[in-house]
């Protein structure tokens, strides 16, 4: 029989149906290629430096870079100035889309991921996720900094070079805020308790569903998990911001990252995933606590999640985690 687990940092319904996961369709191999055109130069490979905008930030030993970030040729924000919505018709609602738009390279390797990092590499990648993020919290006009990894094209991406995105907006955005909602629940209800630190220790006591604790992070495949194998990465220090973490504790988190990945390469194959930041607003001091979703895309989203927003996840969150877990 099928289960509804009930997510607390969002409120919303999934759906537990570990029973269809016997159907032939599930988990069929990758078949989409990244690059459209795989003989074209990679703009992110040592050497082909002029294929992207100037650098706004290099992280390099010994003459070689390791970490660029630059801005994004094709923006999905772009321009300075504070969200000006236009109100003047009640359906036709805009605002123009400005914001930041840029592109994190994670590494000069082409051909690997996340999980390819050694320690140092994760740790300077994290390093550059705070600094940038720093940078943008600077920009008043930038309400929140979005941070997102797409590898394979069924999760986004268009190259195959390790990288991802950092995107500055002039909003918070819906997931944000039900996320804010579901912490400001959860301490009305429990005497003013983190949502996410009563996580961690629910989890550890459990035992169930985490793939990897090492003390500054715990990695666990969520009560609420809503897709096959997904990920939840929980520094164990409260902080709402990441920009704001000790060095110790991002370097753990790029670790844990890298670990828990290779082990889904080695459990699922060859898999494309999300991997999304989430962070408090810049300027808000509510009650959060700053996490990262891994989301691999095994599945389709089908009519029904999409008419009702109830995901259907067809492996228990505990298989997962039994199938995941690094020793």
């Amino acid at each position: 029989m099928s289960e509804l687990r009930r997510n607390p940092l969002t409120g919303r319904w999934v759906t537990i149906a570990d029973d269809r996961a016997a159907r032939p369709i599930d988990f069929a191999p990758r078949q989409l290629a990244v690059e459209a055109e795989p003989r074209r130069p990679c703009p992110f490979c040592p050497g082909n430096e002029e294929e992207t905008p100037p650098a706004l930030e290099t992280y390099a030993r010994d003459g070689h870079w390791l970490v660029r970030v630059v801005p994004n040729l094709y923006p999905a924000f772009h321009g300075s100035g504070p969200m000006a919505v236009d109100e003047r018709d009640p359906i036709f609602v805009r605002a123009p889309g400005t914001g930041i738009h840029e592109v994190l390279v994670l590494s000069p390797e082409h051909a690997t991921d996340w999980s390819g990092l050694d320690d140092k590499q994760a740790g300077l990648v994290m390093a550059a996720i705070r600094d940038r993020m720093e940078e943008h919290g600077r920009l008043a006009p930038v309400r929140y900094t979005q941070m997102i990894v797409n590898h394979g094209r069924e999760a986004g991406a268009s190259l195959e070079h390790p990288h991802g995105q950092l995107l500055g907006i002039p909003f918070v955005p819906g997931e944000l805020v039900d996320e804010q909602a579901g912490f400001a629940a959860h301490a009305e209800h429990h005497g003013g308790s983190c949502l996410l630190c009563a996580a961690v220790e629910a989890e550890r006591a459990s035992g169930e569903r985490v793939v990897l604790d090492d003390d500054r992070v715990v990695v666990v495949c969520p009560w609420w998990s809503g897709t096959p194998y997904e990920l939840l990465v929980l520094p164990t220090r409260h902080e709402g911001h990441l920009a704001r973490s000790a060095p110790a504790d991002l370097v753990a988190v790029g670790r844990a990252v890298r670990d828990a990945l290779r082990r889904a390469h080695e459990v699922v194959g060859d898999l494309a995933y999300n991997l999304v930041f989430h962070t408090a607003p810049h300027r808000d001091e509510r009650a959060f606590h700053w996490h990262l979703h891994i989301t691999p895309r095994l599945t389709s989203v089908a009519g029904f999640e999409q008419g009702t927003g109830v995901l259907i996840n067809i492996v228990r969150p505990e298989d997962a985690a039994a199938a995941l877990a690094v020793r």
